[in-house]
């Protein structure tokens, strides 16, 4: 199946079910191709779409190589500001509350201010770990029988302040991995596995999951090690957030750049992803833009979550599959929550929280 340029629902080259006719594109019987079996989300930090994406962008492999490899969104937006509460939307569909959305300076728990949540999925209250009854995507894969891993960049390299694998600072304590050290720039709060009751309470399974990096490259070697989802955060200085590093490298876009340029081969020429494999590559939000799409909707009684506006800003993505045309563009409107939807809707999942809003954009919806 070939795409062609411009305003085209992406979802068809995914094969998601549900592609309603387009307005520009008459509908053509044809086969489905095989459904997405093995998703890759690579999350970067803290830049606006112009920047990332212009002709002279301090980022021309993500830039210009990959978005002409696969699809360009130019219409995807991030939840909240800051971090956190944008990596915990990705995965759960949880709106922000002033705790998340102020990343989370002290690991505490989540305290409800209802009994259960609401119609949309939403836990009402405060807080950062969410109780066991909160579920996430990597939950509802593994009781579907699918895989799933967090890759999290430099976990446990300073063993003192975080372990190897589910690593997080104790419950109720200041988060001292919000900032990098010369030697760890791992961060709890660009890892949103840790945040929840549901995976780290049983600690063996947390640790079978939530792992250092290094782990990917031995996963990939086979689609049988290759997990269905892979959540990859690269560590402070490679997703672009420290400018510049504490360990002497550039960092913003010229370090997270150079990190995609040697992972983003191992992933796409690995045997899973040449089988069945999407990879995504975003940002967590926007810089000095709060603009939000697809009627996001605040938590009941909790901040904007763009802080001063409505969302976490135009950020952009772009998708990889051998089943995307290179060179495809969308317009259509997608945020975290989007992506969320289709990973769930791929694999036959619920839809959590805000991923199952009605009036929710997701790839393939015709909008």
């Amino acid at each position: 199946m070939i795409l062609q340029r411009g305003f085209l629902p992406i979802a068809c080259a995914l094969a998601l079910a549900g592609c309603a006719s387009t307005p520009h594109l008459a509908r053509k019987a044809s086969p489905a191709p095989p459904r997405i079996g093995h998703v890759f989300v690579i999350v970067l930090e803290n830049q606006p779409f112009g920047l990332t994406f212009g002709a002279q962008s301090p980022a021309p492999y993500l830039a210009h190589e990959l978005a002409a490899q696969g699809a360009l969104l130019r219409q995807y937006f991030g939840i909240g500001h800051f971090s956190l509460d944008n990596y915990l939307a990705m995965i759960s569909g949880q709106a922000p509350n002033a705790a998340t959305q102020a990343d989370c300076g002290t690991f505490s728990e989540f305290v409800a201010s209802a009994p259960a949540p609401d119609a949309d999925g939403q836990l009402r209250g405060e807080g950062c770990v969410y109780p066991a009854s909160v579920k996430t995507v990597a939950d509802q894969l593994e009781a579907a029988g699918f895989d799933w891993k967090g890759y999290m960049e430099d976990m446990g390299k300073y063993p003192a302040r975080e372990a190897a694998a589910c690593g997080h600072v104790a419950i109720g304590a200041k988060d001292v991995t919000n900032h990098a050290t010369p030697a760890d720039q791992y961060a709890d709060k660009h890892d949103p596995f840790v945040y929840f009751h549901s995976i780290i309470d049983d600690r063996a399974r947390c640790e079978r999951h939530v792992v250092n990096l290094d782990a990917l490259a031995r996963d990939l070697d086979a689609v049988a090690t290759t997990p269905n989802y892979a959540f990859i955060t690269p560590n402070l200085c490679h997703d672009g957030h420290d400018l510049p590093c504490r360990n002497g490298e550039p960092g913003g876009l010229v370090s997270a750049d150079a990190f995609l340029r040697e992972w983003v081969p191992r992933i796409v020429q690995s045997p899973a992803f040449r089988q069945d494999g999407l990879l995504v590559v975003t940002f967590d939000e926007g810089v000095l833009d709060s603009t939000a799409c697809c009627g996001e909707r605040s938590l009941p009684g909790g901040p904007a979550p763009g802080r001063d506006g409505p969302g976490g800003g135009r950020i952009g993505a772009v998708l990889i599959a051998p089943s995307i045309a290179p060179g495809t563009v969308s317009d259509v409107p997608y945020n975290h929550y989007s992506l969320l939807r289709w990973i769930e809707d791929d694999f036959g999942l619920a839809r959590l929280g805000h991923a199952a809003a009605t009036d929710l954009a997701t790839f393939g919806d015709d909008v």
